[in-house]
């Protein structure tokens, strides 16, 4: 099948490295000085890393490639990051107790960054979707328990880019293909944070759907400030 994956450009690349954190899914690996595709399958297309190459070695081209594997991408993340996706591959369950005390994450998936996530994930088949700030998490010390459990994650925020427009374009697609149930908006009660609720109903707007959105504000200290439920 043709679809869009990375293409890095040998004579360019120096084999820095800072592409190899910025690529979720493991598709990157440095191999005799050179950042190296190691395989079509883990590799969305979506092109994260390519902001963060400083000789402006990768590209996005479109060309025969197999396509997109989630179980590898889970594979190669569960083998570099041991917490919600390990526990979830060891049979542990979310939320149960952890050593040392404390309850364990409700993740159930990763990434969680709006950039970096794949709209045709399976994680957002018939999903009830938590689109959420990105300070949220910090000032509520429930957020699992209270917002997260049960629901597929996107988080961002509404002040860090200069256009809305690709928090917009990948948040609509991800409601389009999917049969999103329902959506839960938490954010912050500073009034940038307020954008996030704006780009959530744009977003819904653009795909077609007519949701319900459970729009949540909450303080800095973590309260919650208010709900309200509309659908559109």
């Amino acid at each position: 099948m043709k679809r869009d994956i990375i293409k890095i450009d040998e004579d360019r690349c120096t084999g820095c490295g800072l592409c190899i954190p910025n690529c979720p899914e493991g598709a990157l690996q440095i191999i005799d000085g050179k950042a190296r595709l190691v395989s079509d399958l883990a590799c969305d297309g979506l092109g994260a890393c390519i902001g963060h190459c400083p000789e402006g070695a990768i590209t996005v081209e479109t060309r025969e490639a197999a396509p997109y594997d989630e179980r590898q991408v889970m594979a190669n993340i569960v083998k570099a990051f041991r917490g919600p996706a390990a526990d979830a591959a060891t049979g542990t369950p979310a939320g149960a107790p952890v050593a040392g005390g404390g309850r364990g994450s409700l993740l159930r998936q990763w990434p969680v960054q709006l950039h970096l996530l794949n709209p045709q994930a399976p994680y957002f088949r018939g999903a009830d979707l938590l689109v959420a700030a990105d300070c949220v998490p910090f000032t509520s010390a429930d957020f699992h328990e209270r917002f997260l459990a049960g629901k597929a994650l996107v988080i961002f925020c509404p002040k860090l880019d200069d256009s809305d427009e690709i928090y917009i374009d990948r948040l609509a697609e991800i409601i389009r293909l999917n049969d999103i149930k329902s959506i839960t908006v938490v954010h912050m009660e500073v009034p940038c944070c307020f954008g996030t609720t704006r780009i959530v109903n744009e977003a819904l707007r653009r795909s077609g759907r007519k949701l319900e959105v459970r729009d949540v504000t909450v303080s800095v200290r973590g309260e919650v400030k208010g709900t309200r439920a509309t659908t559109s």
